[in-house]
């Protein structure tokens, strides 16, 4: 089978535009954590001001201690919250260039589906086995991707889980904390 010129301009079409929309994800993604870091920044700043300040008013090594432990459970936190918005923004992204993988790949499959079934229409008599052979093939090939690429997102799943409960045994620990 020979490709025409229209189709090869076609197949480079969609290559460009899927191109393109990941760049855009990309930059979407690098924007997003480039406000979370200059948000973390400036309240970082305030934050540190503030207990600076606070610092100052200090009279006796009872209030130092007071002040620090005031100081710590609350920057605990915020680590907490940053890594949180990071790992889904990360998710976010990941989970935006797998749909697009997907998408390619599914497009290829039905690509290559298209020209067997096209050879297997022109195959010469006797030539049943070796049809039959390859789309025993390629069926098995995507069985094995279908059960990688859940494997992969189940275990995303179980990240996902994870992070959340340590987020949740996490969070009422330095609640209780705070409350001594």
């Amino acid at each position: 089978m020979n490709l025409t010129p229209e189709q090869i301009a076609a197949a480079q079409k969609a290559n460009l535009e899927t191109l393109s929309g990941l760049t855009n994800q990309a930059l979407q993604s690098i924007e997003k954590l480039v406000e979370l870091n200059m948000h973390i920044a400036k309240q970082s700043l305030s934050d540190s001001m503030s207990s600076a300040k606070k610092a100052l008013e200090v009279k006796d090594i009872q209030q130092l201690l007071a002040h620090q432990a005031a100081t710590v459970q609350p920057m605990a936190e915020k680590i907490m919250a940053y890594s949180r918005h990071l790992y889904e923004l990360a998710h976010e992204t990941q989970a935006t260039f797998t749909k697009s993988a997907e998408k390619e790949l599914q497009a290829g499959q039905n690509k290559i589906n298209a020209l067997v079934e096209d050879w297997t229409k022109n195959a010469p008599a006797g030539s049943e086995a070796a049809v039959q052979a390859m789309k025993q093939a390629i069926a098995s090939a995507n069985t094995v991707f279908e059960t990688s690429q859940k494997a992969v997102k189940h275990a995303v799943e179980v990240a996902q889980t994870n992070l959340n409960k340590a987020t949740d045994l996490a969070t009422p620990s330095s609640k209780t904390s705070k409350k001594k």
